[in-house]
This record gives structure tokens, C-alpha cells and sequence, in this order.
């Protein structure tokens, strides 16, 4: 018969044995592929960060990192996907404003809550927004579209409803004045075709699509919507420069599910900052004019913690529905 003194050794000793395996297995970790899971089609931006990045951290990490395109409603599907996945570091969410930001307030009912289902591990970069007109347009600058959106409103066309380009523009609408009415494609090369032709005055565009129709002259940039001048571009004014308070961007990351071991959250983040930073990763962003900040997972987190309370009541004031 097993004395209690004999009883608390052998639970001791499965503790701790339960302990070591514990241990060893994060320390195994990865031990087999990874998963990097895409809501949008191959060839975007998304998508083609996604495949540079995993093929700087796949080799470090010892496994493949497999990217998987799952498009479907503003990238829902694909989110689902990742939000009940185990939260063991093998399944990784590419994310950005729509995914974590907008969505909640953009669908009445979705599969997944970004606050409580995902936590961050890294930065991709923020897509600086130009507002362009055509070369030859009467309007010069910011200054004059303003002032003839007074006497007509022009038309701007975005890559999408609910799109980053769409809701800053709809931002700067209410910040400066501006009378425009929004006409959606689907994409900004799209968009930036239209606009070419002389369907639409105006176009709302990021950095990486919009950049070669800016440095070729096809286009000329009013302003920019970023924080401070575009690298890329120093002559054009941001709207702060002008006088009015609207700052908005495209953005990227990397999530994982909550739950994830911290450990393999701080391995992640470290391997992708090596990523971001490596001379050609640095070089592509450098070339688009990409915002990049080697963000900690909380600092990613606290950054999309401030863009919800920005852009999530100003979607549910405009009243932009994408599931009614």
C-alpha cells in the first residue's frame, strides 16, 4: 500500500515529467511545415509580401512556410480559418486595417473577433494614400479641388467599397470640406485606368500601386495622406502640411491565433524583424515607398488598438454595411 508521502512523490514526479515534455516540445518547435494563410488572390500585395517574408523565415525557423491564398469576403474565410486553429504557433494570419480594423464594424455577424481571437507578432509596413488627378487636370492642388468641389463634386474612385482608400477619403470628406462622390472598382490598377480615360476625376491610391503612375508623370499627386513627406515623392504636400488634421494608410502585419506560447510569439516576431530588415526586403519597401517600423507584438497590438477607435465609429456613422 502507497503511503501519502509516496502519493506526493508520484505526483511530484508527473508533474515535473508532465513539465519536461512541456518544455521539450517548445523547444522542438517547429517540428513539421507552416502555415501563413492569405484572405486575398495570388499576385497582390498581400500575397507577394507574404511569399518574400516566408522566404527569408522559413529557413531560419529549420521548416517550409507554406503561404495559402484563401480569398473570400474582405478576407473572412481566411480568418475563420486561423481564428480556430490550434494556438500552437503553426498557423499564421496575414492581416491588415479590413481584417482586424474594419470588419467588425463593417458585418453584423462574423465568424471570428479580431480582439479576442487573434494577437499580433509583427509589422509588414504602412502604405502611404496619394490623392491624383490627371496631368492636364485644371486643378492644380489640394487647395483647388477643394475649392471646386464647392461649385461640383467630383467623382474618386478606391480599389473597393470599405476599401483603406475609400474610408480616408471618406475621413478627409469630413475633416477639410470636401464635397466628392465615390465610385468603387474592383482594384486600384482598375481604378487608375478609369481615371486615365477620363471616367472619374479623381483616384484614391497607395504607395505601391500608384508609384510608377506618379514618378512617370501620368498622374499628378495633390497630396498625401501620411504623417510626414513620402521619401519617394518630397514635393507633395501631406494634408497636415495644408492645414487640415487627416492621416490614414494602408497597413500590414502578421497575427496569430490568442493563445499562442508566448516563446514562440517572441521567436516569430524576432525572425520576422530579421526579415523586414533584410537587405532585400528593405530594398522592396524602399522602392514602393513602404512605412516600416520593427514593431514588438505589443507595440503591433497597441498600434491596431488605436486605428479601431479611429476608423471602427467612423464606418458605423456613414452606415457602410457588407453583409445586409
Amino acid at each position: 500500500m502507497v503511503g501519502r508521502r509516496g502519493l506526493i512523490a508520484g505526483a511530484a514526479g508527473l508533474g515535473m515529467a508532465g513539465l519536461a515534455r512541456g518544455a521539450a516540445a517548445q523547444a522542438a518547435w517547429p517540428d513539421r511545415p507552416l502555415r501563413w494563410i492569405v484572405g486575398y488572390p495570388p499576385g497582390g500585395a498581400s500575397d507577394a509580401f507574404a511569399r518574400l517574408i516566408a522566404a527569408q523565415m522559413g529557413p531560419r525557423l529549420g521548416q517550409n512556410v507554406v503561404v495559402e491564398n484563401r480569398p473570400g469576403g474582405g478576407a473572412v474565410l481566411a480568418s475563420e480559418i486561423v481564428a480556430r486553429a490550434p494556438a500552437d504557433g503553426y498557423t499564421w494570419m496575414h492581416v491588415d486595417n479590413g481584417i482586424l480594423t474594419y470588419n467588425p464594424a463593417l458585418y453584423a455577424r462574423l465568424p471570428y473577433d479580431p480582439d479576442r481571437d487573434f494577437t499580433g507578432v509583427g509589422f509588414i509596413g504602412r502604405f502611404p494614400l496619394f490623392i491624383v488627378v490627371r496631368p492636364n487636370d485644371p486643378v492644380r492642388d489640394f487647395a483647388g479641388l477643394l475649392a471646386a468641389s464647392r461649385t461640383r463634386a467630383p467623382t474618386y474612385g478606391t480599389p473597393a467599397v470599405a476599401s483603406p482608400h475609400h474610408l480616408a477619403m471618406e475621413l478627409v470628406k469630413r475633416r477639410t470640406g470636401l464635397a466628392a462622390e465615390h465610385v468603387p472598382y474592383r482594384g486600384g490598377p482598375a481604378a487608375m485606368q478609369d481615371l486615365l480615360a477620363g471616367n472619374v476625376d479623381v483616384v484614391v491610391i497607395d504607395t505601391a500601386t500608384g508609384t510608377p503612375f506618379i514618378r512617370d508623370g501620368r498622374v499628378r499627386a495633390l497630396c498625401v495622406m501620411s504623417e510626414a513627406r513620402s521619401a519617394l515623392f518630397p514635393d507633395v504636400p501631406t494634408l497636415r502640411d495644408l492645414g487640415h488634421d487627416a492621416v490614414a494608410y494602408g497597413w500590414q502585419g502578421m497575427s496569430v491565433p490568442t493563445g499562442t506560447p508566448t516563446p514562440v510569439i517572441a521567436r516569430l516576431a524576432e525572425e520576422m524583424i530579421r526579415a523586414m530588415t533584410s537587405p532585400e526586403l528593405a530594398r522592396r519597401l524602399a522602392d514602393l515607398g513602404i512605412e516600416y517600423q520593427p514593431w514588438t507584438p505589443a507595440q503591433f497590438n497597441a498600434f491596431v488598438a488605436q486605428e479601431n477607435a479611429i476608423w471602427r465609429p467612423l464606418i458605423r456613422d456613414l452606415g457602410i454595411r457588407l453583409d445586409s
